[in-house]
C-alpha cells in the first residue's frame, strides 16, 4: 500500500510531500489498518480553514482525502504524523 501525504499552508505557506511504502515494513498492519481508517475518518463539514492552519491531501492508492487542521480525526493525526516523520 503507497500512502502520500501532502501538507501545505502554515505561518511560512510552504508545502511539503511525503511517501510511505508499507509492503516491507514490520509495522504495515498497523499502518494500513490506520491509513483505511484515517480515509472513512469523518471530518467536521463545512469548517473554514484557520489562518495560518495546515491543509492536508492524503492518497492511499488511488483513493483520497482533503482535510484542514484542527478538524482532523485522530487516527488521520496520526498517520500524517508518521508518514511525514518518515522522510525527515
Amino acid at each position: 500500500m503507497l500512502i502520500t501525504v501532502t501538507r501545505t499552508g502554515g505561518f511560512a505557506g510552504g508545502e511539503q510531500t511525503a511517501a510511505l511504502e508499507t509492503e516491507c515494513r514490520s509495522d504495515r498492519i498497523d499502518l494500513e489498518r490506520l491509513a483505511e481508517s484515517a480515509l472513512s475518518g469523518e471530518a467536521p463539514a463545512g469548517q473554514d480553514p484557520v489562518p495560518d492552519g495546515f491543509s492536508y491531501v492524503i492518497r492511499v492508492d488511488s483513493k483520497l482525502v482533503e482535510l484542514q487542521d484542527p478538524y482532523l480525526t485522530e487516527d488521520q493525526r496520526q498517520l500524517i504524523d508518521t508518514v511525514l516523520a518518515a522522510v525527515a
